[in-house]
């Protein structure tokens, strides 16, 4: 008979204690437990980038890694990016340059994306293209996601785009 576990972390800025059974990812911790929903699951392999958050300041692949994994950490979400502002900028130029339309893949780009841009202030297009290229889009066509990064790279410098 498998146990729940004790956890508690940090998720968006808030404390989380929690029990968890040992193999349960930390997606479907988020989405299940948690209801932040933001957080999709695509291909439960590590591939597609749907289930991107924060583990203490680095993009992880929340599929991957188990809720007891995240015990201790600081876990952001889609939502706490949201709520925080910290992406409000890039959420416009997705939506400005048509980089959305499902709008499934949209907060593992975004997550992706403002990593990236927190690391290099304006990165070119190939680069966007290579930090981005872990997560699918199966709408877009990538030009327009590309388009809106770029774009909120150079505002963010002060730069009309």
């Amino acid at each position: 008979m498998t146990v729940p576990m004790p956890i508690s972390l940090e998720v968006n800025g808030e404390r989380v204690d929690a029990h968890v059974l040992p193999r349960l990812n930390l997606a479907d911790f988020l989405r299940e437990q948690l209801e932040l929903t933001g957080t999709h699951v695509g291909c439960e392999h590590g591939v597609c980038g749907a289930c991107t958050v924060r583990v203490n300041d680095e993009i992880v692949r929340s599929c991957l890694m188990l809720a007891v994994q995240a015990h201790g950490t600081s876990v952001q979400t889609i939502e706490g990016f949201s709520d925080s502002g910290e992406v409000a900028d890039l959420q416009a130029a997705f939506r400005d340059r048509n980089a959305l339309q499902c709008g499934y893949c949209t907060p593992g780009m975004l997550m992706a994306a403002q990593d990236l841009l927190k690391q290099q202030a304006e990165p070119s297009r190939e680069r966007i293209r290579e930090h981005l290229s872990g997560n699918y889009c199966r709408c877009t066509g990538y030009q327009a996601i590309i388009d809106a990064v770029e774009t909120t790279a150079q505002a963010r410098m002060g730069r009309r785009p």
